[in-house]
């Protein structure tokens, strides 16, 4: 075996891998969503509005932070074709 069928073989081999781990993410996420629709169910409300009403102060900084971020973007493109 060449040094180019063992290249070859351990691209393959990699390949399935990487498809493999896709397959089992996407399978883990969709278990999630499911459990997290079937929460949302059992107490009425969907997962989403009890995550609001908490009012996660994390996700308010990243929101309030990608505003800021993308308002700066805005000013500095305006800046660029204002003068």
């Amino acid at each position: 075996m060449g040094m180019k069928d063992q290249f070859q073989e351990k691209s393959e081999q990699m390949r399935d891998q990487a498809k493999q781990k896709a397959q089992q993410a996407r399978e883990k996420g969709q278990k999630g969503q499911e459990r997290g629709q079937e929460r949302g169910q059992e107490r009425g409300r969907p997962a989403q509005e009890r995550g609001q009403e908490r009012g996660r102060p994390g996700e308010r900084m990243r929101d309030e932070q990608g505003e800021r971020m993308r308002r700066d973007d805005e000013d500095r493109f305006a800046q660029d074709y204002d003068a």
